[in-house]
């Protein structure tokens, strides 16, 4: 198996893991900060990931 395309995977469960939070909604108005700040966080892993899968794979 290809180590790019295991990054391209994981920068999809990131991706997935990010979008989750972001629907998640708490009891209070909106998104608390931490789960903006964690979505962010994830979002950034997952296109750094997917980046240097698709820059492994050519």
């Amino acid at each position: 198996m290809d180590f790019g395309l295991v990054l391209l995977v994981l920068g999809g469960f990131l991706l997935g893991g990010a979008w989750s939070i972001w629907r998640a909604d708490s009891d209070t108005k909106g998104r608390t900060g931490p789960q903006v700040v964690f979505a962010v966080v994830l979002l950034v892993a997952a296109l750094l990931a997917s980046a240097s899968g698709v820059l492994r794979m050519v």
